[in-house]
């Protein structure tokens, strides 16, 4: 097994964003062995420490999703706007080879860090840098959140519902560990090209542009001039072959059959061999044609049996379908652990013993077991030992409020 030390053991990152997108790319870096150091205004630190008492998020004394984005990294409380932050900052920066910022390009401005200005100090530095709608145009400085800027406006969630009901909100992060997961590559891309030129570079991305990467498939067909189909809805969808369907114990399950043998092996496994002769039903156009015909016959024969029944039947026959899990099914199933999804804590504490791992895996390459995730200001005069400084200065900083 390839030891961690010769993948990102020698790299170091600064972390100045917030939330949940730039700061989960700098958590899939610690995965793999980076130092990252997470820089966080006094106060309250990074407003997502207390995003877990927000409804609806599942009520715990536990604050998971600071777990989760921010294991395995340091924290640094430090003052950006105090002029005597800018020492710190120029240590930081030339002791960085990856600094993560997700500030509107008029807070970056304000704070000195913009990419010009760290280039200056560290001419092979990564400047990976994250927004809600892009770094150019009139909403360059508005804020983006996924559920806005990913979700949203990219047309996901006015896809994602049923017939004329309003639409839903989704579980929060799905937009961001999406981007976190862009933004690494970005890094890994820009390190690559440090490698080859020895010249440090910037790298982006935004919320919005992930959003249109994730719906691509059809925004490229309106750039096409691709005529829509509307709004779909279960009852009357445009392929009966790819919706949910109740069962007899009030589970869902979902089909999805692209393939004339997928109809036949359907038929056969639910017993209805007058599909297949019903002219209504005779080819893919004209199953698009009646599919709400279709609908009111799967609907009555998937309601006279229970899931588990229908799992066995579709596994038997190939009939490709997934289950729609509930909470519990999720964080119990076996495929996660066995899959190194689920993986446990190093430190295991409030009730918790499992984490979910960053979703890239690298064949005889281990991650560093996921450690705690830093309470704030935690490791602020370690940080300051690395870059330089004695305890003198460092109780200065610290009795000047620059540092907490």
């Amino acid at each position: 097994m390839e030891a961690i030390e010769s993948l990102f053991s020698t790299l170091n990152v600064v972390d100045f964003a917030s939330y949940v997108a730039g700061p989960a790319a700098t958590t899939i870096l610690s995965d793999f062995g980076a130092t990252v150091v997470k820089v966080e205004p006094p106060g309250t630190g990074d407003p997502y420490r207390h995003f877990y008492k927000a409804p609806p998020n599942p009520v715990s004394d536990y604050n998971y999703p600071w777990q989760l984005t921010n294991r395995n990294k340091q924290s640094l409380v430090l003052d950006l706007k105090s002029p005597d932050a800018k020492d710190v900052l120029v240590r930081l920066v030339k002791w960085a080879d990856v600094v993560v910022v997700n500030f509107p390009p008029s807070v970056k401005e304000k704070l000195g860090l913009t990419y010009e200005a760290l280039a200056e100090v560290n001419e092979r530095l990564v400047y990976a840098d994250i927004t809600g709608y892009g770094a150019k145009g009139p909403e360059a400085n508005r804020p983006g959140f996924d559920v806005t800027a990913y979700w949203a406006r990219s047309g996901l969630m006015d896809v994602t519902r049923d017939g004329n009901s309003p639409p839903t909100v989704p579980i929060p992060g799905i937009g961001d560990h999406a981007t976190a997961c862009t933004l690494y590559s970005a890094i890994v891309t820009g390190l690559y090209r440090r490698e080859k030129t020895g010249k440090g570079s910037h790298v982006s991305t935004s919320l919005i542009a992930q959003g249109a990467w994730a719906s691509a498939m059809w925004i490229e067909g309106g750039l096409g001039g691709a005529r829509f189909y509307g709004t779909q809805s279960r009852k009357a969808p445009q392929n009966a072959l790819l919706n949910p369907y109740r069962t007899s114990d009030d589970r869902w399950l979902l089909l999805i059959l692209l393939q004339d043998k997928d109809w036949f092996a359907l038929a056969k496994a639910m017993q209805l061999p007058s599909l297949l002769a019903d002219p209504r039903f005779i080819d893919g156009r004209s199953r698009a044609d009646y599919a709400t015909d279709l609908v009111n016959i799967l609907d009555v024969e998937f309601a006279r049996h229970p899931l588990a029944y229908w799992k066995a039947v579709f596994d038997e026959y190939r009939v490709v379908y997934g289950v729609v899990q509930v909470a519990d099914e999720v964080v119990n199933d076996p495929q996660m652990y066995a899959n190194d999804i689920f993986v446990p804590l190093a430190e295991p504490g409030n009730g918790a013993t499992h984490t979910v791992s960053s979703p890239l895996q690298i064949a005889g390459v281990t991650k560093v077991p996921p450690r705690r995730a830093p309470e704030l200001g935690e490791h602020s005069c370690a940080v300051l030992r690395t870059l330089g400084y004695d305890e003198a200065e460092i109780a200065r900083l610290i009795s000047g409020q620059v540092v907490a």
